[in-house]
Order: C-alpha cells, then sequence, then structure tokens
C-alpha cells in the first residue's frame, strides 16, 4: 500500500506546513473581521447627517424624545431615542448617534476594550478615546467615534458624530 503524500514528510515538516495553515487562517479571520468593522462604520457614519424624516421613515417612531442642554444655548439637542441607540438632532438632521454597542464593545466593559478595539492611533483623553473615521464620500463629513469611561474606568457611553458640528 502506497503512503500518501503527507505521510512521507517527517514531523518536524508536518508541524511547519500545519503551523503555516493555522497561520493562514488566521489571517484570513482577521482581515473578513476588519472588514466586517468598516462596512458596520460605514453604515454608522450614513447615519450622521440624515434628514429626521428619513430618521422615523427608516426606523419608526422613537420609543422616546427628550431634551439634552449642552454647555451653551446653541449646543441643546433634542433626542430621538431607538432601543439600539439615540439619535441627536440639531434643526432637521442628525449629527451625532449614541450606541450601547460597536465593533466588539459595549456600555459597562472595561475601558481596556475599547482601547484594544480602536488601537494605539486613537487620541486617549484618559476619560474618554476618539478615533477619527473615513468619510463617505457622498457627505465629506469628518466623523469621529468617541467612547466615555465613567470613574471605574468602564465604557459608559459610545457616539459616532459630526467632528466640525
Amino acid at each position: 500500500m502506497d503512503k500518501s503524500a503527507w505521510l512521507r514528510y517527517d514531523w518536524p515538516m508536518r508541524l511547519k506546513a500545519f503551523a503555516a495553515i493555522l497561520l493562514s487562517a488566521f489571517v484570513a479571520s482577521s482581515a473578513f473581521a476588519q472588514a466586517r468593522a468598516a462596512g458596520q462604520h460605514d453604515e454608522l457614519i450614513a447615519l450622521v447627517g440624515i434628514r429626521l424624516d428619513e430618521l422615523i421613515s427608516r426606523f419608526g417612531v422613537p420609543v422616546s424624545v427628550h431634551a439634552v442642554r449642552g454647555g451653551e444655548e446653541w449646543q441643546d439637542d433634542v433626542v430621538f431615542a431607538y432601543p439600539h441607540g439615540d439619535f441627536y438632532v440639531f434643526r432637521d438632521r442628525v449629527w451625532q448617534v449614541g450606541l450601547r454597542s460597536v465593533s466588539g464593545m459595549k456600555v459597562g466593559d472595561p475601558g481596556a476594550v475599547a482601547r484594544l478595539l480602536l488601537g494605539p492611533d486613537s487620541e486617549d483623553h484618559g476619560v474618554f478615546l476618539v478615533q477619527p473615521l473615513q468619510p463617505l464620500p457622498e457627505t465629506g463629513w469628518p466623523v469621529a467615534i468617541r467612547v466615555n469611561f465613567n470613574a471605574a474606568g468602564a465604557i459608559s457611553a459610545i457616539f459616532v458624530y459630526r467632528t466640525d458640528f
């Protein structure tokens, strides 16, 4: 009986081949995860700047509507709250989206999760992180993701927003 090609190799060669296969699978799955996260970011970025009528036609009637006071009068927002997130509206457009979870992190997770997922290029301000995102060609608005931390260092809020607003 003839041995298969795999069995003709000695153990060190088999281990090297197995390691190469594992490395290939890891690289492929990592690239898939990054592409999926990039697609999710594109979907989030597309929500920033939509008109109020688009928001309601897309997500229906909000669970609640409330006001959020800013530091100055012009910074006041009307917030349309939905189960998956909050949409901050100024005049007739969404300028900020508050999320419960995104890209593998959620409110309540340790801050280290956000630091790991946003990477070393994010701006670390101690009590929050900011990571600029690539704007969509249709809008061109500069956008970023911001992750706030509470006193215990856990994620307390996640926002995608227009940085020029």
